[in-house]
């Protein structure tokens, strides 16, 4: 049989049956397939790792049920900051972008900054100028900010006890896969955190941290409160106790996030590798996610109990 593996997350956090409606699942879970069957297609076709995992983040950045792209929380300005990363099982290249505000598809950028520069992370108006420059589709502040992000956006300010969201509940989305030449890729796109200030930026356009690929190791996107998952380095740690430390699948992930929840940080991870195995793991109530592989299974999931 042909082999190749797809796994997707839409985010990790606060996600349980009593704070998710039956609306927002079956939207989310929509969303999640389509993803899935996108970057399916591609492998299923011969295709790469890197096209495959590229592809499925775009439909999940276009979807407004989760935070990236269309559909990514605000910070506290009202205005959308958006980072991405990408890379490659090969040769570890990679692109990443952090800052971004008119580029319609990050992920796809950050494949333009990894292919067309010898940079690897763009950040802000230079990152959309670049975009622009490439040809890449742009979008304006109403094609990002939802009407239900802006309502959240306006809880939060109200709220004044804080000034982000402290429980990281809107989540990033990713893919890792491996194709049929055994290699693996991963990429990762988010808005960040609800409410963010001052230009901070997570672990998601950080290589090595929130988005990870080695064909000597693993391929790894994560999900989560983010200044934990860059302190822990997760997605070369992850390859680390894999490639070095002689750890199985399940050990090295278990102990990675161990090291998160130690730190004070939840969240989630999906991981593949070039032989085959596709593993999720998440310290949180829930996380939107998804699989399928050549064998033909397929498993689309929200909660913990799933």
């Amino acid at each position: 049989m042909t082999h190749w593996t797809l796994m997707i997350h839409g985010g990790a956090g606060q996600l349980r049956r009593d704070n998710v409606s039956p609306e927002q699942s079956a939207g989310a879970r929509n969303g999640l397939a389509q993803a899935l069957d996108t970057g399916a297609a591609i492998l299923r076709a011969g295709g790469t790792a890197l096209d495959a995992v590229e592809a499925a983040v775009r439909v999940l950045e276009d979807d407004p049920h989760f935070n990236a792209g269309r559909g990514a929380v605000l910070g506290y300005d009202g205005a959308v900051s958006l980072d991405a990363a990408i890379m490659d099982g090969r040769d570890r290249s990679g692109g990443a972008v952090a800052g971004v505000a008119t580029t319609r598809n990050p992920v796809s950028l950050a494949r333009a900054v990894m292919a067309a520069t010898p940079h690897v992370l763009l950040s802000g108006a230079g990152a959309d100028q670049f975009a622009r420059e490439q040809g890449l589709p742009e979008a304006d502040a109403d094609w990002f900010a939802t009407p239900e992000r802006l309502r959240q956006h306006g809880e939060l300010r109200a709220h004044g006890r804080g000034w982000f969201d402290a429980e990281m509940k809107y989540g990033t989305v990713g893919a890792v896969a491996c194709d049929t030449a055994r290699s693996v890729a991963a990429a990762t796109s988010t808005g960040g955190v609800m409410g963010k200030r001052w230009g901070r930026i997570g672990d998601t356009p950080v290589l090595g941290a929130g988005t990870y690929a080695d064909n000597r190791s693993c391929a790894v996107s994560a999900t989560g409160s983010g200044e934990f998952f860059l302190r822990a380095s997760v997605g070369h740690e992850i390859g680390a106790r894999l490639r070095l430390a002689g750890a199985d699948l399940a050990g090295a992930i278990a102990a990675t996030l161990a090291d998160v929840r130690a730190l004070g940080g939840t969240g989630g991870v999906i991981v593949a590798t070039p032989e085959g195995a596709a593993q999720w793991a998440f310290i949180t109530p829930g996380m939107f996610r998804a699989r399928t592989d050549a064998s033909g299974h397929r498993e689309v999931a929200i909660f913990g109990d799933e």
